[in-house]
């Protein structure tokens, strides 16, 4: 098992006795369910349906204090405890910034020998492993609990890309992109059963009617790799962006509809004159609307 800590996480703490109602009304997930132990995958979207951050969540065991600590990136920490102080008004809930004396162990490749305290399993993808909220200075502490070898950040990169989960800043940028276009959906970030939250009525509208046109999608690099942001082209037609990689391998957010016909016509695709292709050609097949006989 390998284990990492995250350098680009920082944790935001909701609490309060209306913590819970005050989150569900505002965020992706339904965290009505949640309990210490466990995950859930979300974002806060603008009232136009656009990621302003996505995170992961889980509860906090009373004995820690209770509430709820919020797993995000650590440049977006201090805007996101702002954000929420924004929406609580007389709400009974107290929003902290923790990401100077709290901060994330990603574990993979394995099972914990052990499972601390704040300790839950990813819940975007199995392969993704595990989370610890932690202080940095017990990472190896902590490593060797759970039966991980520590290593550096980037390997724990490399395997979120080869898993194929997008990065914000990378893979799309936060402010512009609809949870829909980062696999939110696939991911287990939207809860489309729950009540009202930010922006859930385009998600919803984008849902229901298939409108999802743009895509984050694994892809393999024929060559050396080209800059994040780098247009894809399939002959002179811009179809898309690159974003994270490693290796020979990354990730591309793509217009599938586009894509789609550059493969049908067996057009090459290409990114700053080097040449890459999908790894899952079927990402980009929209499967045909069922019909009622």
């Amino acid at each position: 098992m390998k284990a990492a800590f995250l350098p680009d996480r920082g944790v935001v703490k909701v609490s309060g006795e209306d913590a819970r109602n005050f989150l569900n009304g505002l965020i992706t997930t339904d965290v009505e369910q949640l309990a210490p132990g466990q995950a859930r995958f979300g974002a806060l979207l603008t009232p136009q349906g656009k990621i302003i951050v996505d995170f992961l969540i889980t509860e906090v065991p009373v004995g820690h204090g209770g509430g709820f600590l919020i797993d995000a990136p650590r440049a977006l920490a201090k805007g996101l405890a702002d954000k929420l102080g924004f929406y609580k008004l007389r709400a009974k809930v107290v929003v902290e910034n923790l990401s100077d004396s709290l901060g994330v162990l990603a574990a993979w490749d394995g099972e914990p020998a052990a499972t601390p305290d704040l300790a839950f399993a990813d819940p975007r993808n199995a392969a993704l492993g595990w989370r610890i909220l932690i202080p940095e200075d017990l990472k190896q502490k902590l490593a060797d609990l759970i039966g991980a070898d520590l290593v550096d950040s980037s390997a724990y990169e490399a395997h979120r890309i080869a898993t194929g989960v997008p990065r914000g800043g990378l893979d799309f940028m936060y402010g512009d992109a609809f949870p829909h276009e980062t696999n939110m959906d696939r991911l287990n970030g939207v809860d489309f059963d729950k009540g009202c939250y930010v922006g859930q009525e385009v998600v919803s509208r984008m849902q229901h009617r298939g409108t999802a046109r743009t895509r984050t999608v694994k892809i393999i690099l024929d060559g050396p790799s080209p800059e994040v942001g780098a247009t894809i082209l399939a002959g002179d037609k811009q179809v898309g962006t690159i974003g994270s990689t490693a290796g020979e391998k990354g990730l591309a957010l793509v217009r599938i509809d586009r894509v789609a016909d550059a493969l049908d016509a067996g057009l090459p695709l290409t990114a700053g004159g080097l040449s890459l292709h999908l790894a899952e050609p079927d990402a980009v097949r929209i499967p045909p609307k069922q019909t009622v006989a």
